[in-house]
């Protein structure tokens, strides 16, 4: 018996090792390490300075605590876009997940399959209305951002004529809020301007050009017009240009792009509301660690704005706000 027993204690031991080895192997994004962990982005649309901005930090921050971050991006503001690339990086289990939805509702139902199988989920910048969504959200107050634009606005027309939104498309978190600032702030305390109904572009400079252009047409007392969003400006400034509008119309826009930064040096845009992209980025990747790692999470962050105009653009206060195309 004894040359029988000691063996089969041994063969106990070994396996009560093994199992003991596997199940520390398998539990390795504990404080051993973050080897294991794999953290994944999804932008908005990858080739905006903003979510440039924010992709960059987010990534020097990753590298920072020792983790591996894969950025995507959708090619375009667009919920058939973006729903792909979330499936495929679904596929690949991550750790962790920050992203911008393009849409508050449509893509739900994705996000709450990845959730549910064990992906910690943080909303940068853009939110979902379901919220059990996401561990933390990260983004600007847009409601308070679109309000500072309007004053800014309402004070370079003299608190008089028309004044017109042009946004991005209804259901947008961000833009719906800055919209919704802006309008309260207008009706609230400046009753001679008039507010035209809101104009949606689908992200494109080039309808954005187009639909200046007939507003001007329409209402030759246009004073003012905020956009709302980089793309947006962009094709605000050339529509305004091409009609020979330039520093006549009176623009505020959103974000601090390097194109919207020259168009504020040369009036064709007159302030900019700056967010501030970069600590979106890194806060997003902190707090999808703290929740692998079943430590303290911010369930919601809030992060800085400042209005910019060529007076204090040079300021040493304003320059960690300026975007960035490239890391």
């Amino acid at each position: 018996m004894r040359h029988i027993s000691r063996p089969t204690t041994l063969v106990g031991t070994c396996a009560v090792l093994a199992l003991v080895a596997a199940t520390t192997a398998a539990c390795g994004g504990g404080s051993s390490g973050s080897g294991s962990k794999s953290l994944e982005m999804i932008t908005g649309v990858k080739s905006d300075p903003f979510y440039i901005t924010m992709a960059c930090a987010a990534q020097q921050e990753a590298k920072k605590r020792g983790v591996k971050l894969t950025v995507n991006g959708s090619a375009q503001w667009d919920v058939a876009v973006q729903r792909p690339i979330i499936d495929s990086v679904a596929a690949k289990h991550p750790s962790g997940l920050l992203i911008s939805p393009v849409d508050t509702a449509a893509l739900t139902p994705s996000l709450n399959q990845m959730q549910n199988a064990g992906t910690k989920i943080v909303l940068v910048d853009t939110t979902v209305s379901d919220a059990s969504i996401g561990v933390s959200r990260i983004s600007s107050d847009n409601v308070a951002g679109g309000r500072a634009a309007a004053k800014a606005l309402a004070k370079l027309m003299g608190d008089k004529g028309s004044a017109i939104v042009i946004s991005v498309k209804p259901g947008v978190s961000t833009t719906d809020e800055r919209t919704k600032g802006f309008d309260e702030e207008m009706k609230a305390n400046h009753p001679n301007i008039t507010l035209l109904p809101v104009l949606y572009d689908n992200d494109l400079p080039a309808t954005a050009a187009s639909q200046i252009q007939s507003t001007l047409a329409a209402h030759p007392d246009l004073g003012g017009v905020f956009a709302g969003n980089t793309n947006t400006a962009q094709g605000i400034s050339t529509g305004l240009q091409a009609a020979g509008k330039q520093g006549k119309v009176k623009v505020a826009a959103f974000d601090a792009e390097p194109d919207e930064v020259t168009s504020l040096k040369t009036g064709t845009l007159d302030v900019l509301v700056a967010q501030d992209p970069a600590r979106i980025g890194t806060e997003g990747v902190d707090q999808a660690l703290a929740a692998i790692d079943k430590k303290k999470v911010t369930a919601s962050i809030g992060t800085d704005m400042v209005a910019i105009t060529k007076a204090n653009l040079d300021s040493a206060s304003v320059g960690k706000y300026l975007y960035k195309d490239a890391c």
